[in-house]
C-alpha cells in the first residue's frame, strides 16, 4: 500500500512511521525542510512510552508530487491549514482514501472542497506524540482510535483504514456515528485546550482546582448546547474532567503551540464553537471569552 502523510510533525510522523514499519510505502510530506531532510536520509525515530527508541526508514518531502499517486493518505496538518495543504496534494489524491484525524470541527468537509466526498474517512485519536527536533517524536501515551465514513453510508474505506492502523499498532475501531464521536472530542479540547494555554498549566489541574473545574465546566457545557442544536448528544463536563484526570501530566497541544509562538487550532475548537452558537441564536461567553484571550496570546 502506497501511503502519504500530509503534515508530518508529532502525529504525521509517529502514524507515518508505525505505518512503514508495518510494511507501507510511505512518504511524509512537511513544509519545515530540516525534518525533512533528517525524515529522508535517517528516517523517522519513534520513542516508544516505554523508552524504547527504533529508527524506521521512510522517504520524505516538501513536494508533495513526488509522493506520486498513493492509495491512502493521512491528513495531520493543524485544521488552519487543511484546505491549502489538501489543495497542494490534490495530484496525488485522485485514488485515494484521505483520512484526516485532526482536532476541531470542519476538517472533512475542507477535504471534501478537493476530493470526493466518498472518499473521506474521519476520525479520532487519543494516542499522542510530540516533536523532539528534525526527525524524531515522542510517542506520549497510546489510546482508542476510531474512525468512520463522514458524508455516507460506510463502503467499506473506513474498515480497510480501521484495518490497516490496527496492524500497524494502532488499534482502531469504526463507528457509524463519526459525526458525533468527533464532537465528543471537541468538547474534551474545548474544556481544556484554551484554558491550558492561557494559564500555563497541566490539564490536571483543570480538574484538580475549583477555578479549573469551573471554566472546564462551563466550557463544556456551552459547547454541548451548541452540538444539541446541530443534532448531538454528548457527555458533558463529567468526560472532559475525566480526561483531564487522566491526562493530569499532560502539557496540552495548544498550550505547547502559544508557549512556542506558533499558531493554534483555536478557531476549529472554541472559535467555532461561538461561530456555529451564532447560526442558532445561542450564548457561549465563556468560549468566546477564551478564544479572545487565544488570539490576543498568538499576536503577541
Amino acid at each position: 500500500m502506497r501511503v502519504a502523510v500530509v503534515g508530518s510533525g508529532a502525529m504525521g510522523s509517529l502514524f507515518g512511521g508505525l505505518l512503514a514499519a508495518d510494511g507501507a510505502d510511505v512518504t511524509l510530506i512537511d513544509v519545515r525542510e530540516p525534518h525533512v531532510d533528517v525524515l529522508d536520509r535517517e528516517g523517522v525515530t519513534i520513542e516508544s512510552p516505554e523508552g524504547e527508541v527504533r529508527t524506521i526508514p521512510v522517504a520524505a518531502t516538501t513536494d508533495p508530487e513526488e509522493a506520486g499517486a498513493v492509495d491512502l493518505a493521512l491528513v495531520f496538518v493543524k485544521a488552519v491549514h487543511t484546505r491549502e495543504a489538501v489543495e497542494d496534494a490534490a495530484p496525488i489524491l485522485r485514488e485515494a482514501t484521505v483520512v484526516t484525524l485532526q482536532n476541531g470541527l470542519g476538517n472533512p468537509e475542507e477535504i471534501a472542497t478537493v476530493v470526493d466526498e466518498g472518499a473521506v474517512v474521519a476520525g479520532v485519536t487519543a494516542h499522542g506524540s510530540t516533536l523532539l527536533g528534525p526527525g524524531r517524536v515522542r510517542h506520549a501515551g497510546r489510546g482508542p482510535t476510531t474512525v468512520g465514513s463522514y458524508f455516507s453510508e460506510d463502503d467499506g474505506r473506513a474498515e480497510l483504514v480501521a484495518d490497516r492502523l490496527t496492524s500497524a499498532g494502532v488499534e482502531t475501531d469504526v463507528s457509524p456515528e463519526i459525526e458525533r464521536e468527533i464532537w465528543e472530542k471537541v468538547a474534551v479540547n474545548v474544556g481544556i485546550n484554551a484554558a491550558t494555554a492561557l494559564a500555563r498549566v497541566e490539564n490536571g489541574r483543570l480538574d484538580g482546582t475549583e477555578p479549573g473545574r469551573r471554566l472546564l465546566e462551563a466550557a463544556v457545557e456551552e459547547c454541548v448546547a451548541v452540538a444539541a442544536a446541530e443534532g448531538h448528544e454528548l457527555r458533558g463536563p463529567a468526560h472532559a474532567r475525566e480526561v483531564a484526570r487522566a491526562t493530569a501530566t499532560n502539557r496540552s497541544s495548544m498550550r505547547q503551540d502559544v508557549e512556542a509562538g506558533r499558531p493554534t487550532e483555536i478557531e476549529r475548537l472554541n472559535g467555532e464553537i461561538v461561530r456555529r452558537a451564532e447560526r442558532h441564536g445561542l450564548e457561549v461567553p465563556v468560549n468566546r471569552t477564551l478564544a479572545d484571550l487565544v488570539r490576543l496570546a498568538e499576536t503577541e
